[in-house]
């Protein structure tokens, strides 16, 4: 029998992990540069977490979540998204007692959603994201919008378009809700049947829907921005204030509200539009009430999360310059018993004075060697044969030159670091 990946999971052969190593370098130095410190969080958590974190009537905890009772008969969740399991840890770790804010951030995130896969998302898929706690002001949400767009910068993706707007709070969404309500109502047999049973428990939510037909009736609904009390407004007029000081060029969306119940205020998408790929390639916003909704003090907080496989497949529909594989440095090429022992010895002192460096692990022929060498794209070929050994001496090939320097034994180490310095 030949085993497969399951259904909507992939594998990160070694022709692609240098893609995902560079941006996850690329992320970690903007995360430095910015204030922010990694944080891991447990690949499952209690279903009540997102229960109560993300919404019962969303469509992650009604259609998407892999859950399973544990051999302790306790209900337990592969993540599903990432902001959730943090608020947790901070809650958990009571790092609320430490100066704020708090500037987080995480990197490699696997989330579960069971759902028909498609470009850049997959079932299991990995999210970066960022989390501050304990900044009210909507610089902080400019300051994470600017975060995102460096990082597209960095990595080479242009043509990105910043949507953002404002969802209210507990104090004006009601009035919202209820005028939605009332709009949806009339139509109610137009909607489709997840809008249906949204119509009662969240209308907010139906603006979310992908279907075609709702997305026309929703084009007619009111709009939020037209019902935010004084302190929100306030606080979506100082984001634009930013963003404009920042020099972030954006559009306002009435109808953004992404896809999870805990979002206050801000909420933003970076969207692509490419030959091959239109949507959004992040998302996020301000849940001021989440760490209370969870059990934590009453603490604000903002942040953004986006899918690695979106982010790589966006940078290659863009044509971004992500670097090639680093090439190995030093092959040695080696014919003959005691050269064979010494190859494997020159490769190791390499190694350890910091040269990336191989040899000969399965019996090829010296020319074969010298071919492998080539597959591996390798900067120099040193030539180990017991003759050569005998004299005191090796060769060192450099492959981009094609020239050929003779090295004594005894300063080997020394003068094939000088060379690979040279030539890095």
């Amino acid at each position: 029998m030949q085993y497969q990946a399951p259904k909507g999971t992939k594998d990160v052969t070694p022709l692609e992990s240098h893609k995902w190593q560079y941006i996850e370098a690329t992320i970690r130095d903007i995360c430095k540069k910015f204030g922010f410190s990694e944080t891991r969080t447990p690949v499952i958590e209690h279903t009540e977490l997102f229960l109560r974190g993300v919404g019962d009537t969303t469509d992650i905890v009604q259609k998407e979540m892999y859950t399973f009772l544990d051999k302790g008969e306790r209900s337990i969740t592969l993540k599903p998204e990432g902001t959730a399991g943090v608020a947790r840890m901070f809650i958990e770790n009571s790092l609320f007692n430490e100066a704020q804010p708090t500037k987080l951030y995480y990197l490699y995130c696997p989330v579960f959603r069971y759902d028909k896969p498609q470009a850049g998302r997959l079932r299991e898929h990995h999210q970066f994201g960022v989390e501050v706690y304990g900044a009210p002001r909507a610089t902080m949400d400019a300051e994470c919008i600017s975060l995102a767009l460096e990082l597209f910068e960095r990595i080479g993706i242009e043509g990105l378009k910043v949507k953002i707007n404002s969802i209210g709070c507990k104090e004006c969404r009601p009035n919202y809700n209820a005028r939605l309500k009332e709009y949806f109502a009339q139509r109610s047999n137009e909607l489709c049947e997840t809008c249906k049973s949204r119509l009662e428990k969240n209308p907010l939510r139906i603006l979310d829907c992908k279907e075609e037909h709702c997305k026309e009736i929703c084009a007619g609904a009111p709009v939020i921005t037209d019902c935010l009390c004084g302190e929100c407004e306030e606080h979506f007029e100082e984001l634009k204030s930013a963003l404009s000081s920042l020099g972030v060029t954006y559009e306002v969306d009435p109808f953004i509200v992404r896809g999870l119940d805990y979002y206050t205020k801000t909420v933003f998408e970076i969207v692509a539009d490419f030959e091959g790929y239109s949507g959004t390639v992040c998302g996020g916003g301000r849940y001021d009430g989440l760490l209370e909704q969870l059990g934590g003090p009453k603490m604000c907080g903002v942040g953004f999360g986006l899918g690695m496989e979106r982010l790589l497949l966006t940078a290659e529909l863009a044509n971004a310059p992500i670097p090639e594989k680093e090439r190995l440095e030093v092959y040695i090429a080696a014919m003959g018993k005691d050269a064979d022992m010494y190859a494997v010895k020159l490769a190791n002192l390499l190694r350890k004075a910091g040269v990336s460096s191989d040899t000969d692990h399965v019996g090829r022929s010296f020319k074969a060697q010298f071919k492998f060498a080539g597959k591996q794209k390798a900067r120099f070929v040193a030539i180990v044969g017991d003759d050569e050994l005998a004299s005191g001496s090796i060769k060192l090939k450099d492959m981009d030159k094609s020239e050929e320097y003779t090295v004594p034994l005894e300063a080997a180490v020394e003068t094939i670091k000088s060379k690979v310095e040279e030539g890095r």
